[in-house]
């Protein structure tokens, strides 16, 4: 079993829909067709400012996906690295394409310079929270939204 870990491209829109309502739905919500469109077309646009996207690609199909952003830091001069969306197929849960999508994002924050990669979870999500104990550090952080 080789996965690929890539940049997104406009071919993969229609397996990558799966994925993100996959996504979405995990955390029992969604978004608006016009949502989908524009997230898509920023991850596409080479816009160093933008939403970068990665898939796993495992015997032709994409069974996950990485969504991140660069941006700065009031304490930092570097860019630090927002995780957003991580995602895998339920299917292949288990199979290391979770850590795989996780290293590349954090190849690309090196590549980039940026000395931070983060992201946020829901504290029911407990097998993703097991990957992120081995690959990241749980910090004190509390998140407050208006």
């Amino acid at each position: 079993m080789t996965v690929t870990v890539r940049p997104l491209t406009a071919a993969d829109e229609t397996e990558w829909r799966v994925l993100w309502t996959g996504y979405l739905d995990y955390y029992e919500t969604s978004v608006p067709e016009e949502v989908y469109v524009s997230s898509f077309a920023r991850m596409l646009s080479g816009d160093c400012n933008e939403f970068n996207g990665m898939v796993a690609e495992l015997d032709g199909k994409l069974v996950g996906l990485v969504h991140f952003l660069f941006h700065r830091h009031g304490q930092k001069i570097e860019n630090v690295c927002y995780l957003q969306d991580l995602y895998t197929d339920p299917s292949v849960r288990g199979k290391r394409i979770g850590r795989a999508l996780i290293e590349a994002t954090y190849m690309v924050a090196d590549e980039a310079g940026s000395p931070t990669v983060y992201w946020l979870t829901q504290d029911f999500n407990e097998a993703g929270r097991r990957l992120y104990d081995r690959v990241g550090k749980l910090t004190p952080f509390i998140k407050y939204q208006r």
